[in-house]
């Protein structure tokens, strides 16, 4: 489909920018048909000299003026137009599907790899696609038809994912047989209901964590119970995390931070009192999505509040 009707799309919703079109094309899970800049205000040309959208300068005190675009009633019927038309059929585009063709020539160490990268992968967009759901980016809600409608559309992208995640967890299955996977193998969990809510409260690792790969591998549990909210025991980390000078708890801190977790990690008084890691914590426990607590039931009260 040409960009053109993704565009009239957006102004039907609301005035943009060419730039914060863009913006929204790159963070939007539906909007994948996205193009450049240079496509975007081609087409933009296009549909101004066409007489189905029309711009005007805004300016700004304290930053440069921008051209606002706005749809038009010609534009609004031709996208009405648009969307009455019968839908394309989707397309499936799958480069992983190609690989997996003709990888009967991989050894298990091998297959189990490229396997396990693109369940990584999609484990992640999935945590992606689900804070943009808790964030509300760029779904218009005017009204109660439309919030459904979004809704709808949400809905219907993390089921791929989910469904995605199951089917690589099959192929695993049915190529290795009982051997479990990396997250049965070697860490306990629970998925805590409470209060309308629920966090993940991971228990125990026969390999202390340590690494940016081990925070991604929470953030993923994580996704696949559809919460941001993590508990962590200070026996599932490694040594290094308590050294600073290794920077693994910064590297795993980061990686909470981008994708909009919120930890609380819960260790015996004298742990939190040593040296530098004592000011990490005292200067994390200002913040709102990485906090040190003594005991489990205050890091859960703090997990579980707005």
């Amino acid at each position: 489909m040409s960009i053109k009707y993704a565009i009239l799309g957006l102004l039907s919703w609301k005035p943009f920018s060419g730039y914060d079109m863009k913006k929204v094309f790159e963070e939007s899970s539906t909007m994948y048909w996205s193009g450049n800049n240079n496509q975007i205000y081609k087409s933009l040309l296009q549909l101004t000299d066409e007489g189905l959208v029309t711009n005007q300068v805004q300016h700004q005190e304290s930053s440069p003026s921008k051209k606002l675009y706005s749809i038009t009633k010609e534009g609004l019927a031709e996208l009405k137009e648009w969307v009455l038309s019968s839908p394309e059929i989707p397309e499936l585009k799958n480069t992983f599907l190609v690989q997996l063709s003709w990888a009967y020539q991989l050894n298990d160490e091998e297959l189990n790899h490229i396997i396990t990268n693109y369940e990584n992968n999609i484990k992640m967009q999935l945590v992606l696609q689900q804070e943009k759901i808790r964030r509300g980016i760029n779904s218009p809600k005017r009204n109660q038809r439309e919030t459904i409608i979004w809704d709808i559309i949400n809905e219907n992208v993390t089921a791929f994912y989910k469904n995605e995640v199951t089917w690589i967890q099959n192929i695993r299955k049915e190529l290795f047989g009982n051997e479990l996977n990396k997250e049965s193998n070697n860490m306990e969990w629970n998925c805590v209901d409470k209060d309308s809510k629920k966090y993940v409260e991971f228990l125990s690792a026969i390999n202390p964590l340590g690494s940016e790969q081990d925070a991604l591998d929470l953030i993923a549990l994580c996704g696949e119970n559809d919460t941001n909210l993590l508990m962590l025991h200070g026996n599932v980390l490694s040594e290094d995390f308590f050294k600073l000078k290794t920077k693994v708890a910064g590297d795993m801190m980061q990686k909470f931070v981008n994708y909009h977790m919120k930890v609380a990690l819960v260790l015996p008084n004298d742990s939190t009192s040593k040296g530098r890691f004592k000011e990490m914590v005292s200067e994390s426990n200002k913040g709102s999505q990485f906090r040190v607590f003594i005991d489990r039931e205050d890091a859960e009260v703090w997990l579980l509040q707005l």
